[in-house]
């Protein structure tokens, strides 16, 4: 029977438009390589979490009365939003901070918009003398600094000050920065410092200097006149010219002679107290926080602003301004996309040599060029999806290495074998063949790709960062098909020929020519200082000699006697494998090592994380003190603890980049503090080279010895943490106490603490709370009766008190295109003074005679000092404590958590306290569950496209089987390599290889049921499918494993370098392989074993199934036949 010719129209169109598809080939890798160079480069993607921040002011407050009289009635209608995860609020001195998280599929401005209209419904319940109203903002968590510009020399701080603003206009000029935060610097004022003595000398109050100084200095309009024919426009100018007219600013009468400002205060200028205080290495520096806007280019930004501070250093700054950047995340980028990129091409020329070992060179060439076109097209597909080239993305070509290749392989193998059979010229076996294969191709495809789309639904903080990998696959996949069937094909029929023999020896003068060429060519370009292309050359030349002279010899050895042999080999255990009771005996075998692997991997578990965790780049020394203490203070433990710290160091350490210190100012763990001023609180980060540049040094050393030299600080307490990886999730140990009863709320979590050290849980270092109970405060005590009296106010005094001690900004003062406050308060010995501030005059009018008058505040206060709670956190409306502890190097969080959870039990609580784990437990607890449904759910998609392409439900099972089965190989390869399970990584791996490992099982089934219909007996059909189908099942997954072994290990290579200056840099390791390495392993072992799974396992499984068919079947008819043969007796 004439077999029916097969076609798949638009690879017959490509077939019959080979030059429009060529044109097509151009505008992908034109196209590819602009999109490429245009889309936005970053380490991390960015994501966007959903958090809305209401901040109020209500100076004056204790954290007390801030939780009721504003956090409360705030909280009360924020909660009925939609869409809110958690709520946490924390109440301290005169500030109220509510932060609203949402889920992340709620749009940033709805989620503002929601929490103003609950904002304004709370107004009528908040106190009516609030200064302002509640600040309502939204939170970028992506805008963190990208680099760190530190200015230093022999000036003054005020002249680095000037030079600080002038970086700082020119940066913020550029349209990918969002600001620049100056940090460490002096600024200017105008300091008038008055003399509360003198003040009452003359009978002036406070209110009377404010206000002169605010009516003198300004200009007015005074509208406009005619004039002549002219509108001209009037104006009183009466601003300060200089310091002197501030100081002869008369505020008043006395005796029938006039009061000048100078005769009651101190008029100068001077500098704001320092706030804040920045070090490099020791030096003080005027530090410059660059902060990038949300979804701008990475490296652009950092490279611009390089331009700059070259252009002001040259051009601007005198000489001796010194100009450090640390922390630049442009680097560490570059680096990591640098050696993806490497690692990319590490896999490439894997993969493709293992295609000339199995199809040869030319067909190799064909399907190899599947790689860069598919990740071309998916380039151009990436910018209308708001993707960034992040090291997720790129992990994601890497990872899709082998995958790509798959549709092609089988493309361009059915093409060579229907056209090597002859009967067909090439352009009808190219239409046959893609044809023939479309529906098992798109299958084995769509299976593939099941695993992801649930991944690529990810929900929370973890799914928003980790969906790119799945989005990714999900693009390069599709456009590896379209490459399978549009493009392949046209090279196949431009190249392939039935009397090609690739074996055969290029001859020598052909050899001679070639290389001559390439060495003119080579010696032209070193000679045009163009060595890159140079070296290129000469690169090519050592491969076309390579081939030419000795590899044509292995392939054609490899080809014409390995695989043969191979072939037989595996004829001949199949064949032993399938005779007798074997094929049972097999498949109750693997069942057994399935139960005796989770036995083990019970007895010997490997360690569990939630993310993989590399050598830190930076290590963070957080430090806080009371609350209350003073900026000076915490600068100098600061200090000390800088010191410890370069100790450890030792000075001109190689694998050091910098030691930088921060005081006040981005000082805090908590990422919505990084903006606020925190007198208590400093940083030291010590900033390491890239890894390349370590020389095998592990800086996991430096985190122990860092946390040994700082822990015997009296009064401070020091947290030494490395910098995360991954998602922004919780702490890793992370422990609520919650209850209504503050008391019983501070009691309890000091008993937790004191019970926790008591069990020496080997991981933990040292819990400690977030609480702040020791404000220490000068308590007011008003005599109201005797206040009330005179006409006198708690307000009143607390605002004389305020403008006292804080002062106030009566006006502006400009110099030139500057403009600095005038600040007014009384002078520093008496405003420090608290003998001084308790007779502080207070001025009211008298309310019988309605005369103004005064007396000392100590006539009707008296002082009186206490110690208060610091601040008032709640969660989700209930006030909480909360309780964590870094995790010991060796250790991990899961080990520590678990017996944190044992414990808990044990612990006597009080009524109405509960206790319970969070933080990066709960995004682990989400992100499992999510894993597993997404497995099954994986699971499904596969049966349901197996069952509809095999129209059976015994063959899908069968083929499904490898998906439990491999899971064999992974926790094996846990097991004995000792490397920890990943949550996040291994379980994505794990659901990822369902769809890998069913696809080599397609093949293998399907071509058993061909040779069936064509009328082989069971047994033979088997084998003979086994031995044809050995070769693409061998050379798929040898490809995808290939892929990813770079990857596994760390191996990279430097290719830019080894042909610009034939310096490779090659090293082992990295960041790439601690995030990655647990996915790739996880791929690697488990497809390794369901590699064998394929070409032994499911044969014997497709035999039993097959012979249980026959068997039943038989039963059938005899039992039918006995009927009859009954029938007949009676």
């Amino acid at each position: 029977m004439e077999k029916k010719f097969k076609e798949f129209k638009p690879t017959s169109w490509a077939i019959d438009n080979k030059t429009s598809i060529y044109v097509l080939i151009l505008i992908l890798a034109v196209f590819g390589m602009i999109s490429y160079q245009s889309i936005p480069k970053e380490q991390f993607p960015e994501i966007v979490i959903p958090t809305i921040i209401v901040s109020t002011i209500y100076p004056g407050t204790s954290p007390q009365d801030m939780e009721n009289l504003v956090t409360r009635p705030l909280e009360k209608n924020i909660k009925s939003i939609s869409g809110v995860k958690k709520i946490s609020s924390n109440s301290i001195q005169d500030v109220s901070s509510i932060v609203i998280e949402f889920q992340t599929d709620i749009v940033v401005e709805d989620a503002k918009r929601k929490v103003k209209d609950a904002v304004d419904k709370t107004k009528s319940d908040l106190p009516n003398d609030l200064p302002a109203d509640p600040n309502v903002i939204d939170i970028d968590l992506s805008e963190i600094p990208i680099m760190y510009i530190n200015l230093s020399g022999n000036f003054t701080l005020d002249q680095l000050k000037v030079y600080a603003d002038e970086v700082q206009d020119r940066i913020e000029s550029l349209s990918e920065i969002t600001r620049v935060d100056i940090v460490g610097a002096l600024d200017k004022e105008v300091q008038v410092n008055l003399d509360m003595y003198k003040m009452n000398a003359y009978n002036l109050t406070f209110n009377d200097v404010q206000m002169a100084i605010q009516y003198e200095n300004m200009t007015v309009s005074g509208g406009t006149v005619n004039l002549m024919g002219m509108t001209r426009n009037i104006r009183v100018v009466g601003e300060f010219k200089d310091i002197e007219t501030i100081k002869n600013l008369v505020i008043g009468s006395s005796g029938g002679g006039l009061v000048y400002l100078k005769d009651v205060a101190e008029v100068k200028m001077g500098f704001k107290e320092q706030e804040s205080f920045a070090r490099l290495d020791g030096l003080n520096v005027i530090t410059l926080n660059v902060i990038k806007k949300s979804g701008q280019n990475l490296l652009d930004a950092s490279d611009k602003i390089k331009e700059i501070m070259e252009d002001l250093q040259q051009n601007k700054f005198p000489k001796g301004v010194d100009v450090t950047v640390s922390g630049d995340q442009s680097k560490y980028t570059r680096t990591t996309l640098i050696d993806l990129n490497n690692t990319i091409i590490i896999g490439f020329l894997l993969v493709t040599m293992v295609l000339m070992f199995f199809m040869g060179v030319t067909n190799a060439f064909f399907v190899g060029m599947s790689v860069p076109l598919s990740m071309a097209l998916a380039y151009i597909v990436m910018p209308w999806m708001g993707f960034t080239m992040n090291m997720l993305v790129m992990f994601s070509f890497i990872f899709a290495l082998g995958i790509v290749v798959d549709d092609a392989i089988v493309v361009i193998e059915n093409t060579h074998r229907i056209y090597m059979k002859g009967g067909m010229d090439i352009v009808t076996a190219a239409k046959f063949a893609a044809g023939e294969v479309f529906v098992p191709i798109l299958a084995g495809t769509l299976t593939t790709l099941a695993p992801f789309f649930p991944l690529a639904f990810w929900p929370g903080v973890v799914g928003s960062f980790m969906k790119f990998i799945p989005i990714t696959i999900i693009i390069t996949l599709f456009a590896s098909l379209v490459v399978a069937y549009i493009i392949n094909p046209v090279f196949a029929v431009s190249f392939m020929h039935r009397d090609e023999d690739e074996e055969l020896a290029t001859p020598r003068k052909t050899i001679i020519r070639v290389s001559g060429g390439i060495v003119i060519f080579a010696l032209l370009m070193h000679l045009a200082h163009s060595p890159f292309w140079g070296n290129l050359a000469l690169v090519g030349l050592v491969v076309y000699l390579s081939h030419n002279l000795f590899m044509y010899k292995v392939l054609h050895r490899f080809q014409t006697t390995i695989i043969p042999k191979t072939l037989d080999k595996y004829e001949q255990a199949l064949r032993w494998v399938l005779q007798k009771k074997r094929p049972q005996g097999l498949l109750w075998g693997i069942i057994g090592l399935f139960i005796v692997t989770m036995v083990i991997t019970g007895i010997k578990s490997p360690k569990v994380v939630f993310f993989p965790d590399g050598e830190p780049s930076s290590i963070f020394t957080y430090i806080k003190l009371p609350v209350g203490t003073d900026v000076t203070v915490t600068d100098s433990v600061c200090k000390e603890v800088e010191k410890r710290i370069i100790g450890v160091l030792g000075n001109d350490n190689p694998v050091v980049e910098s030691v930088i210190s921060n005081v006040a100012m981005n000082a805090s763990d908590n990422v919505f503090d990084s903006g606020t001023k925190t007198s208590h609180k400093a940083k030291v980060t010590v900033n390491f080279v890239e890894f390349g540049k370590r020389k095998g040094v592990n800086t996991n050393e430096y985190l122990e010895k860092f946390r040994q030299v700082v822990n015997d600080i009296p009064g401070a307490e020091i947290n030494v943490d490395k910098e995360a990886m991954g998602p922004p999730t919780g702490k890793p140990v992370n422990i609520e106490i919650s209850s209504d009863d503050l008391e019983q709320l501070m009691a309890t979590s000091d008993a937790f603490i004191h019970y926790l050290d008591s069990l020496k849980i080997p991981g933990a270092d040292k819990f400690k709370t977030d609480f702040e109970s020791t404000k220490p405060e000068v308590i007011i005590d008003l005599d109201r009766v005797r206040a009330n009296h005179e006409g006198i106010s708690t307000g009143q005094v607390g605002g004389t008190m305020r403008s006292a001690v804080y002062g106030v900004e009566a006006s502006k003062y400009r110099e030139g295109e500057e403009q600095y406050p005038i600040q007014l308060r009384f002078k520093k010995e008496q405003r420090e003074d608290l003998d001084q501030l308790i007779n502080l005059h207070i001025t009211y009018r008298d309310m019988n005679t309605g005369i103004l008058r005064s007396i000392p505040l100590s006539a009707v206060a008296k002082t009186k000092f206490q110690n208060s709670v610091g601040s008032i956190a709640r969660l989700d409306l209930t006030r909480v404590i909360t309780i964590n502890s870094n995790v010991v190097t060796g250790y991990t969080a899961n080990e520590v958590v678990a017996a944190v959870q044992r414990s808990i039990p044990n612990f006597e609580k009080p009524e109405g306290v509960d206790i319970k784990i969070t933080g990066e437990q709960e995004d682990q607890k989400e992100t499992s569950d999510f894993l597993g449904n997404a497995m099954l759910l994986a699971l499904c998609l596969i049966m349901f496209i197996l069952i509809t392409q095999f129209n059976s439900l015994s063959k899908p099972v069968i083929i499904v089987s490898e998906v439990l089965f491999s899971i064999i190989g992974v926790l094996l390869g846990f097991v004995f390599t000792g490397m920890p399970i990943s949550i996040i990584m291994t379980g994505m791996g794990m659901v990822a290889l369902a769809g890998i490992v069913v696809r080599n099982g397609i093949l293998l089934v399907e071509f058993t049921d061909v040779l069936i219909d064509k009328g082989y007996k069971p047994r033979e059909a088997i084998i003979q499918a086994g031995k044809a189908r050995i070769t693409p099942v061998m050379l798929t997954a040898t490809a995808t494993i290939l892929g990813l072994v770079p990857l596994a290990i760390g191996f990279n290579i430097d290719f830019v370098g080894l042909i610009s200056h034939l310096e490779p840099h090659i090293h082992f390791g990295g960041d790439n392989v601690a995030f990655f390495g647990p996915l790739s392993w996880t791929i690697i072992f488990g497809l390794s074993f369901a590699t064998f799974l394929t070409l032994i396992l499911i044969p014997a499984m497709y035999f039993i199934m097959y012979s249980g068919k026959i068997t039943m079947k038989r039963k059938k008819q005899v039992l039918k036949y006995s009927e009859n043969k009954w029938k007949d007796l009676f």
